[in-house]
């Protein structure tokens, strides 16, 4: 029963954009982190609304900027949110997650679920290192640094 809600949940976050954070993203490198922190916080929003009465131009509308980590999870049997996919390339990739590891804090703050990770990340800028500890499958305990991005 544990299993089939766990893959529920899995399937829940990445319809709701958990774990799609590396599709169609890539960062130009290094380079890229001072535009990306720049622009952190506002994107432009295209489409109709960004006309005013009767088609006059306006000033485009702005929508929230959501950091992605770019990797699927799901909850496991102890705390924490296990990686079953890692988009490559991606900054979970980059970071060196593979499926099977377990993250367990992100940026020092604990994670013992799968939605737990996803506010956490929700609340990172993007192009801003943070610090993942993360058990890997035989056990050990790293730390690895991961700079989350957007999605574009």
């Amino acid at each position: 029963m544990s299993a089939v809600l766990g893959t529920l949940t899995g399937v829940a976050l990445v319809l709701s954009g958990v774990g799609l954070g590396a599709v169609g993203a890539t960062l130009a490198g290094t380079g890229a982190l001072a535009e990306l922190k720049r622009q952190a916080g506002t994107a432009p929003v295209s489409g109709p609304s960004a006309s005013g009465p009767r088609g006059t131009p306006s000033a485009p509308a702005r929508a929230p900027v959501v950091a992605r980590l770019g990797v699927e999870v799901a909850d496991g049997r102890r705390p924490g949110a296990r990686v079953v996919a890692v988009h490559m390339p991606g900054p979970g990739s980059s970071a060196g997650l593979v499926p099977g590891d377990v993250l367990l804090a992100f940026d020092g703050r604990r994670v013992d679920s799968a939605a737990d990770l996803a506010r956490a990340v929700a609340r990172a800028r993007p192009g801003d290192e943070v610090t993942l500890t993360v058990r890997h499958r035989g056990g050990d305990r790293r730390r690895l640094t991961a700079v989350p991005g957007i999605v574009t």
